[in-house]
């Protein structure tokens, strides 16, 4: 028999893993000659503890003061250069996953909203159908009424 594939934990790996975001940016990154070249992973700090549900990733305003100014960067940072450049593609994935999302979620309303103003149209028309049944059998009553009167009318009349 062949053994179940292991289900990684979000806090195994030390940060987060939204699955089908973490798998997409591993192949991606498997695919680029630069992760060939590339050093071994460098180690994750821990990040504070967030809630089951994956969220995007907030980033500081001012993270840092290199990032607004280049040149002040110094040559000897390749290994920060990377770091950057890994977070700078992980939020652009992380970004699209999100467009991604929201327009599954406006599609749904718009479905939605399509729904129930076809099951408000039906109401409407039911409700209509119903009420000119109504004013047919009021039609009816007093067709019947009168004919009741008439008919009625010779017997308490005065002689």
């Amino acid at each position: 028999m062949s053994e179940p594939a292991r289900q990684y934990s979000s806090h195994e790996s030390g940060r987060p893993a939204p699955g089908p975001l973490r798998d997409w940016l591993a192949a991606m990154k498997a695919h680029t000659p630069a992760a060939a070249e590339k050093p071994a992973a460098r180690p994750e700090a821990p990040r504070a503890a967030e809630p089951p549900s994956w969220a995007p990733r907030l980033v500081p305003p001012n993270a840092s003061q290199t990032e607004r100014n280049p040149a002040e960067r110094p040559l000897a940072e390749p290994a920060r250069a990377l770091a950057e450049a890994e977070d700078v593609s992980e939020l652009m994935a992380e970004n699209l996953m999100l467009k991604a999302k929201l327009r599954v979620e406006t599609d749904r309303y718009a479905q939605l909203q399509a729904m129930l103003a076809q099951e408000i149209r039906d109401l409407r028309a039911h409700v209509q159908e119903e009420m000119s049944a109504l004013d047919s059998v009021r039609e009816e009553r007093d067709l019947w009424r009168a004919r009741a009167e008439a008919l009625a009318q010779p017997l308490f009349q005065k002689r």
